[in-house]
């Protein structure tokens, strides 16, 4: 259950992440207020995921050792790279594949912990 609830709170951030990217996107080579960019719906998504990404977080730390708790966060990084490939078209090199692949493998060692 506890995995689980770290798996939501990863995906709400990357989530909250990848909306506000979205955001600054469409926003580029236009003149936007700051009102209209703070309130604007890609902005409002972002932010309420990252909030219920937080709220959601202080139960992790509830039941999880923040020493455990933290490092499974880990998990954006595999999040926003895929949705950068995939979502933004961004170039992902060999590097940053190995690096996921050894972030996925310490979380992998990190959950098996007792």
């Amino acid at each position: 259950m506890t995995f689980a609830l770290v798996l939501v709170v990863s995906l709400l951030s990357g989530l909250g992440q990848v909306a506000q990217k979205v955001a600054v996107e469409r926003w580029r080579g236009r003149s936007v207020s700051l009102w209209r960019k703070l309130t604007s719906p890609w902005m409002m998504f972002g932010l309420a995921s990252l909030g219920t990404g937080l709220l959601l977080w202080l139960l992790v730390l509830q039941q999880l050792e923040v020493g455990m708790a933290y490092p499974m966060l880990s998990l954006n990084f595999v999040w926003i790279t895929l949705a950068a490939h995939r979502l933004f078209h961004e170039h992902i090199d060999g590097r940053h594949w190995l690096g996921i692949v050894l972030i996925m493998v310490g979380i992998v060692l990190l959950s098996t912990q007792r």
